[in-house]
């Protein structure tokens, strides 16, 4: 039994387990971390991590190439409620499509799309650096992270959920955008909680022993 943190070619997954490890260690959570590319992992995993860096498509593309990883992703996440954890681009992969350079099907399990943050009011894309959260939801995974919290982004794109329940918190960046979104057993994070230090590892630790 342990946490999968998925490698498939995106992702600073050292600094990812790194984090990781160490909230596992602070909040008492006895699972071990483990970084793996292989579908059959993901059977004995009590919760899945999955980290993205780069353009949507070829991390799209990237996760579909590792033979029978989507599928056992689903039947874990879908079918067997497994507390899913999406960073950054992986995040934005469990939206219906992304619309960065073309129009590219995610895995399509909240409603919505992913879009370019706006450029204009003399604001840079891509959005990097620490800002506040907004409108933070009650959630156990957001326990102890409030309005004002200030959390590391690195992004140009962003996730916009057709339902407005699916939003759990906000950030801006000259206009509102979603920093958290989720349901059921799925969270997902636009910020990289690996590199906002106390905050980040407030929320790993909320997920290492969240129960949905």
């Amino acid at each position: 039994m342990s946490v999968a943190i998925i490698d498939y070619g995106s992702g600073n997954l050292r600094s990812a387990a790194k984090a990781f490890e160490r909230a596992a260690a602070d909040s008492g959570a006895a699972e071990p971390i483990l970084v793996t590319d292989r579908a059959a992992d993901l059977a004995a995993a009590t919760r899945i991590v999955l980290p993205g860096v780069g353009a949507f498509a070829d991390c799209m593309a990237g996760l579909a190439a590792l033979p029978g990883m989507v599928d056992a992703l689903e039947e874990a996440v879908l079918r067997r409620g497994v507390p899913f954890l999406g960073i950054c681009v992986g995040m934005q992969l469990m939206a219906a499509r992304g619309l960065e350079h073309g129009s590219h099907a995610g895995l399509g399990w909240i409603a919505g799309d992913v879009d370019a943050l706006p450029y204009g009011d003399g604001l840079k894309v891509p959005h990097m650096g620490w800002n506040a959260l907004e409108d933070v939801r009650t959630h156990p995974v957001l326990d102890g992270l409030g309005d004002g919290t200030h959390v590391y982004f690195v992004h140009s794109y962003v996730f916009r959920p057709d339902e407005p329940a699916c939003e759990m918190a906000r950030a801006r960046h000259g206009q509102a955008f979603a920093a958290v979104v989720g349901r059921d057993n799925m969270v997902g994070t636009q910020f990289h909680p690996e590199k906002s230090q106390a905050a980040g590892l407030r929320l790993i630790a909320n997920f290492l022993t969240w129960r949905p």
